[in-house]
C-alpha cells in the first residue's frame, strides 16, 4: 500500500511515527523521528511545502488575533447557528471587533441568520470588502456573490477549494480580535482547505457541535479525530437541542435523546470540556431567521438560552487568553 500522506491538509501519515513533525514542517524528512518512516524521502523533498498561500493568508490575516473553526460531523445539528450566535454575543462588548467566514460553500445560510442577507460585496484594488451587520461584525459568504439567493452552488472540489482560498487571501478582515470560521458538514474538501490555508496563521480553537443523540454523535467523534490527526486545539463541546420546556405546563423533555448519554458522557469518556447544553426553542428559529440575536430577543438574559451563549463565548474568549 502507498504512504498515506495527505499533501494538502500537512496530515501526518497513518504509518508515520508518533513522534512525526508532520509532512510540511521544517524538519519533515530531517527530524530523529523520521528515521526508518517509509515516507522520509516524500517529507524530505520540500515537495509539501511548496504552496505559497499559507503565508499570503498569513499576511492577509496578520490584524487577526483569533481564528477559531466551528465544526462537526453531522448536518442539522446547528453549527451556523452556534457560530452566529457566538458571534453576536461576543459583539456585545463594543470594544471586542468580530469577523465571520461562510465556507460552507454549497449551502451557505450563514447571511440571512447575520441579517445581511442579499447584500453584495465591493471588490477594490486591495481585495473584497466584507458586509457589516447592524453590530458591526464583518461576514463573507458565497451567497454575496449570488445572482439570486436561491441559485445553486454546483461545484466540486477544487472550485469550492478555490473559493475558500479567495475568501481567506483576498477579503480585507482588518483588525478583528475573534474570526469565526463556520464550516459545512464532514471532514473533507472545505475542512482540509481551511486548515491547509491556515496552518502558518494558527487556528486558535475548534468549537464541536452536537445533538444528544447517538446518530449525531457518532459522526461528531470522526471530527473530534479529524482535530486530534490535524492538531487541532478543542475549546469543547456545545450539546444543542439538549431538551425542550413547554411554556405552559414547564414540562421538560427530550426530543432527540442521549441513548448513549449524550454530549456530557462522551466529553467525560474523552476528557475534553462540555461548554454547554442548548435547550431546543422556537425563539432560536425566529431569531435566526430574521438574522437577530437570540439574547436580545429572549428579554432576558437570564434564561438557559441567553446564559448558553454567554458560557460559550466566555470559555471561547477564556482559551484563546490561555493559549497565546
Amino acid at each position: 500500500m502507498a504512504p498515506m500522506v495527505d499533501q494538502e491538509a500537512g496530515v501526518p501519515p497513518d504509518n508515520a511515527p508518533a513522534t512525526c513533525p508532520g509532512p510540511e514542517s521544517a524538519t519533515a524528512g530531517s527530524a530523529a523521528g523520521c528515521a526508518g518512516c517509509p515516507n522520509q524521502k516524500l517529507c524530505s523533498s520540500g515537495e509539501l511545502r511548496s504552496d505559497p498561500a499559507p503565508a499570503v493568508v498569513k499576511e492577509r490575516l496578520g490584524e487577526v488575533k483569533h481564528k477559531i473553526l466551528v465544526l462537526s460531523g453531522k448536518g442539522g445539528v446547528g453549527k451556523t447557528t452556534v457560530t452566529c450566535q457566538v458571534a453576536k454575543t461576543l459583539a456585545e462588548d463594543e470594544k471586542i471587533n468580530i469577523g465571520v467566514l461562510d465556507v460552507d460553500i454549497c449551502g451557505p445560510s450563514l447571511s440571512r441568520m447575520m441579517g445581511v442577507n442579499g447584500q453584495t460585496v465591493h471588490k477594490t484594488s486591495t481585495g473584497w470588502s466584507p458586509v457589516y451587520t447592524i453590530d458591526d461584525i464583518a461576514v463573507m459568504s458565497i451567497d454575496f456573490l449570488l445572482e439570486k439567493e436561491d441559485d445553486a452552488v454546483i461545484w466540486r472540489g477544487p472550485k469550492k477549494n478555490g473559493m475558500i482560498k479567495e475568501f481567506l487571501t483576498s477579503v480585507e478582515w482588518g483588525e478583528l480580535d475573534f474570526l469565526l470560521i463556520d464550516t459545512p458538514p464532514g471532514t473533507s474538501d472545505e475542512h482540509l482547505s481551511v486548515v491547509s490555508l491556515l496552518k502558518q496563521s494558527k487556528i486558535d480553537g475548534v468549537i464541536l457541535v452536537t445533538t444528544p443523540q447517538e446518530v449525531s454523535l457518532q459522526d461528531v467523534r470522526k471530527e473530534l479525530n479529524f482535530c486530534q490527526k490535524l492538531r487541532l486545539p478543542v475549546i469543547g463541546v456545545v450539546e444543542n437541542m439538549s431538551s425542550y420546556t413547554c411554556t405552559k405546563c414547564q414540562y421538560s423533555t427530550q426530543i432527540f435523546p442521549s441513548t448513549t448519554g449524550g454530549a456530557e458522557e462522551w466529553c467525560r469518556k474523552e476528557g475534553i470540556p462540555l461548554l454547554c447544553k442548548l435547550p431546543l426553542d422556537p425563539l432560536v428559529g425566529r431569531s435566526c431567521d430574521n438574522g437577530l440575536s437570540v439574547r436580545e430577543e429572549s428579554g432576558s438574559r437570564d434564561k438557559p438560552l441567553s446564559r448558553g451563549y454567554k458560557m460559550i463565548s466566555d470559555a471561547v474568549q477564556s482559551f484563546c487568553q490561555q493559549h497565546r
